[in-house]
């Protein structure tokens, strides 16, 4: 086995009191088959994962990560950020030999190997995102990508053809419109149902959910199980400010094998918890008083038969929480700004493969990271 630097942290006392960091070596685990008595895992970067991609591809802004039941990832990010000294090789006339964009699409096997990729499928009724935001790999091996800057959701199949559209482009009708989204970002399919969650949060205020096989509306609801008010006026952001009555760019979702719902509300600094029919049930915090982007980018489960962890990646405060998935309180955390291996520079979006592997993917460092549990 190859040897790789672990990063571990102390349990955190308080939500915002947590101990220092430290580098050294150690050897995996798998998360699926601990009994796990003390505290939360530690994770250590895999600095070997992914490969060098080929053709002097890059990739750019990471806004989608999928894991599928193969436990190959899946990446969706944007080139719009990328300056000319980074595609050097597409200038006319070329500045340098390097470098290319990579396919907005990409599946990895789970050595990091590229598998294929697929960029900018044809189709009538759906404008091709060059920001593809979201991704979700279902229980049929369709692949979910969302619009966020057309107010689409798109399902493809694994080879990339279109098969059903979600929202209509460039349309938007508000948080209680049953047919049109308004800038959605995270998805989830259950398996039992086939009903795609959408967290419909950049700028609408809601969860909304459609049938996966015909697109039939479902459901919707904002914060607290409640009716999403797109005129709400947000207060102060301040730690001690009573929390927000709506959501604020909800962001990232996930669901439990027990039927929960996860959503990552990421202005407001918090993960709220829902039954599928949209009861809510509690909520956590990531460091209230967190201002620009928020604490709460995306959230993800670890694959125990309890599902036992909760895990926030946090792209203001450049690191990933670890929350008991049964109590909401914080019990660990990992990372830290910068942009050497294991470090964050807003970590953007997380997923877990079946053995507690988990990916995370970078907006400012443009790239994909894989930490592996140790105990």
């Amino acid at each position: 086995m190859k040897d790789l630097q672990t990063v571990t942290c102390g349990a955190l006392l308080l939500l915002l009191v947590v101990s220092g960091c430290s580098v050294e070596d150690g050897n995996s685990s798998d998360l699926r088959s601990q009994d796990i008595q003390d505290g939360a895992p530690t994770f250590h970067v895999d600095a070997e994962w992914p490969r060098f991609l080929p053709n002097k591809w890059v990739l750019g802004t990471v806004t989608g990560v999928a894991v599928d039941s193969r436990d190959h990832v899946w990446v969706a990010h944007a080139v719009d950020l990328m300056g000319p000294r980074e595609l050097g090789a597409i200038q006319d006339p070329p500045s340098a030999e390097c470098c290319y964009p990579a396919p907005l699409i990409i599946e990895f096997d789970p050595e990091g190997n590229v598998v294929q990729t697929w960029d900018d499928p044809s189709g009538d009724d759906f404008i091709w995102p060059e920001v593809p935001h979201g991704l979700f790999v279902d229980h049929n091996d369709y692949v979910w990508v969302g619009s966020q800057p057309h107010h689409q959701v798109l399902k493809f199949t694994r080879e990339g053809e279109h098969v059903l559209t979600i929202g209509e482009a460039d349309a938007s009708g508000g948080s209680d419109h049953e047919e049109l989204l308004g800038g959605p970002a995270g998805i989830w399919v259950d398996a039992e149902t086939n009903e795609v969650f959408i967290a419909d949060g950049y700028r609408n205020r809601r969860i909304v959910v459609f049938d996966g096989e015909t697109g039939e509306y479902r459901r919707h609801w904002g914060a607290y199980g409640e009716p999403p008010d797109d005129e709400y006026e947000f207060g102060s952001r301040d730690a001690d400010a009573p929390p927000a009555g709506q959501f604020s760019t909800v962001h990232g979702l996930t669901g439990s094998r027990d039927g929960r719902i996860y959503a990552a509300d990421r202005r407001n600094n918090r993960i709220q918890v829902f039954e599928q029919s949209g009861e809510f049930v509690t909520e956590a915090f990531a460091r209230p008083g967190t201002l620009s982007s928020g604490s709460a980018f995306d959230v993800a489960l670890s694959p125990d038969p309890a599902q036992r962890f909760v895990y926030l990646a946090d792209g203001t405060n450049h690191k990933v929480w670890i929350f008991d998935r049964e109590t909401m309180e914080p019990v660990g955390e990992f990372g830290q700004g910068g942009r050497q291996a294991g470090q964050f520079y807003r970590a953007h979006v997380i997923d877990v493969d079946s053995s507690g592997n988990i990916y995370v993917g970078e907006v400012d460092n443009e790239r994909m990271q894989k930490f592996v549990p140790q105990f």
